[in-house]
C-alpha cells in the first residue's frame, strides 16, 4: 500500500509538460484546459453540426421567405388574375377562338403589368415611406435599384414576347408599355393619370385582339403561283389569301381586329378609368363624390353590355375591316357554331335534322348564353358595387382601399361578359375561374 502512495507522490511532483495530454469529446488533444483547433468539417466550423457561435443567426426578415413576400407585395401579385382576361375578350371580339397569338399576348401582358407594378413603387418610394412605410422599397426589403431593375427586365420580355405574334402586336405593345412608362412616372400626380390608365387597360384588350388575329396571318397566305400555277387574268377574282404580292393583306387583318375590339376595350377602360380615379384617394380618403359617380359609371356600364347584346343578337354584323371573316361572336372558346345560334337557319336535306329541332337547338344555345352574360353582369355589380357604395357613405382610407380593391377584382366578371357577349362562353367560364384564386390571394397580399 506504501510504494502505491509513494508512486502517486512521484507522478505529481512531474512537471505539467510531461503528463498525458487528455482528450475532448471529439477525439482532439486539449492542451492547457482548451481544445485544440479542430479542423474543418463543411458544416458549421467547429468539428461538429452545431452553429459556429461567431456566426450570427439570419436577422428577422433578412430570410428567403420575407424576400419573396416582399417581391408579391411589390408585384402584387393577387391582382396579376386581372390580366388574362383582357386577351381572351380581345380574342372573342374579333371571332377568334385562344390560340398562340391569346397565349402570346397573355404573357405580353403579364409581364408589362407587373413591370408597371414594379415601376410605380420606384416612383412612389418617398411619397410611401410617409403614407404607407410598410411597402417592400420603404421598408427596406427591396432596394430602389431591384425595383427599376425588375421594371426593365419585365418590359423588355413583354416586348420581345408581342413580337413572336407579329408586328401588329408589337405596335400595340410599345404603346401600352409607353403608357404604363408614362403613367408611372409623370402621369399619375396630373388629371391625365386616369385617363392614362384607362387607355393603357383598352391597349391591353386590342393587344389581344391583334395577336390573335394575326399571328398565324403570315401561314394562312398561301404559296405563290409556281411554274404549273396560272396567274389569273386582269380584273379576275383573286383570293386575298393566295396573292404573294399583296402588301397591304397582312395589315387588314390587324385593322379588322382593331376595330372589332374597340367597344369592349372602350368597355374596359371606363371602369379602369373610375377605379384609378378612386384609388387617387386611398391613402388620405375624404372624397364622397368621387365613388358616387364611379358607381353610377359601374351601373351604366353592366346595363351597356346587356343591352348591346340584345341588339347583336337581334341582328348580327360582320367584322368591318376584314371581307369574309365572321363577326363579332362568331368565334371564341366554346362559341356555338351559326346553326346553334340562330333560331332558324336554312340548311341542306341532307343533314337529316328537320327545322323544328334546329330551331329548339338555337333557342337553347341562346339562351344559355344570355343566362351566363346575365350572371357574370351581375358578378360584376356586385363585386364593385358594394364596395363604391361603402366609401361614398365613409370616405376613410380603408374603406376606399377595399373600393379600390373591388374595382380591380370586377375586372374579372366584366373581361368574362364582354368575351359572353361576343359569342364565346367557353370563355367567359374559363376568365370567370380566376375569381376564386384571385380572391384567396387577395388575402394575403393586397392588390392595392
Amino acid at each position: 500500500m506504501r510504494w502505491r502512495l509513494r508512486l502517486l507522490s512521484a507522478l505529481g511532483a512531474l512537471p505539467a509538460g510531461l503528463r498525458a495530454a487528455p482528450t475532448g469529446l471529439n477525439g482532439h488533444a486539449v492542451r492547457g484546459g482548451a481544445p485544440a483547433a479542430a479542423p474543418e468539417d463543411g458544416l458549421s466550423g467547429t468539428g461538429g453540426t452545431a452553429p459556429a457561435p461567431d456566426r450570427r443567426p439570419p436577422s428577422p426578415g433578412r430570410g428567403r421567405g420575407d424576400t419573396v413576400r416582399a417581391w408579391t407585395e411589390l408585384f402584387r401579385v393577387s391582382a396579376l388574375f386581372s390580366v388574362p382576361g383582357d386577351a381572351l375578350a380581345g380574342a372573342a371580339a374579333v371571332g377568334r377562338g385562344p390560340g398562340r397569338g391569346t397565349a402570346l399576348a397573355i404573357g405580353a401582358s403579364l409581364c408589362l403589368y407587373e413591370a408597371g407594378m414594379a415601376l410605380n413603387d420606384w416612383a412612389d418610394r418617398e411619397e410611401d415611406a410617409v403614407d404607407r412605410p410598410h411597402r417592400p422599397i420603404p421598408s427596406g426589403r427591396i432596394s430602389p435599384q431591384a425595383a427599376l431593375g425588375a421594371a426593365g427586365l419585365l418590359t423588355a420580355a413583354g416586348l420581345a414576347l408581342a413580337a413572336r405574334a407579329g408586328r401588329p402586336a408589337l405596335a400595340v405593345a410599345t404603346g401600352l408599355a409607353a403608357t404604363v412608362w408614362a403613367y408611372d412616372l409623370h402621369l399619375k400626380h396630373t388629371k391625365a393619370g386616369p385617363a392614362a390608365m384607362a387607355a393603357a387597360r383598352s391597349l391591353d384588350l386590342l393587344l389581344g385582339a391583334t395577336a390573335t388575329a394575326t399571328a398565324g396571318a403570315p401561314a394562312e397566305r398561301g404559296p405563290g403561283p409556281g411554274a404549273g400555277t396560272a396567274r389569273p387574268a386582269r380584273g379576275g377574282i383573286v383570293r386575298l389569301t393566295a396573292t404573294p404580292d399583296n402588301v397591304a393583306a397582312p395589315h387588314r387583318p390587324a385593322i379588322g381586329a382593331l376595330a372589332a375590339a374597340l367597344p369592349a376595350a372602350l368597355a374596359l377602360g371606363a371602369h379602369t378609368y373610375g377605379v384609378t380615379a378612386v384609388s387617387r384617394h386611398e391613402a388620405q380618403g375624404g372624397s364622397t363624390a368621387v365613388p358616387l359617380a364611379v358607381l353610377a359609371t359601374t351601373t351604366a356600364l353592366g346595363a351597356a353590355v346587356l343591352v348591346v347584346d340584345r341588339e347583336r343578337r337581334a341582328g348580327g354584323t360582320a367584322m368591318p375591316g376584314v371581307p369574309g371573316q365572321p363577326g363579332p361572336g362568331a368565334g371564341g372558346l366554346g362559341a356555338f357554331s351559326p346553326a346553334h345560334r340562330q333560331a332558324v337557319v336554312p340548311v341542306p336535306d341532307t343533314t337529316g335534322l328537320a327545322p323544328a329541332h334546329l330551331a329548339t337547338t338555337g333557342l337553347t344555345a341562346s339562351t344559355l348564353t344570355s343566362l351566363l352574360l346575365t350572371a357574370f353582369t351581375g358578378a360584376y355589380l356586385r363585386t364593385a358595387g358594394p364596395p363604391l357604395l361603402h366609401a361614398a357613405l365613409n370616405p376613410s382610407p380603408p374603406l376606399t382601399q377595399r373600393a379600390v380593391g373591388g374595382g380591380i377584382r370586377a375586372m374579372i366578371p366584366l373581361q368574362a361578359a364582354l368575351a359572353t357577349r361576343a359569342g364565346a362562353p367557353g370563355s367567359g367560364l374559363a376568365v370567370m375561374a380566376l375569381v376564386p384564386l384571385a380572391r384567396a390571394l387577395a388575402r394575403k397580399v393586397s392588390p392595392t
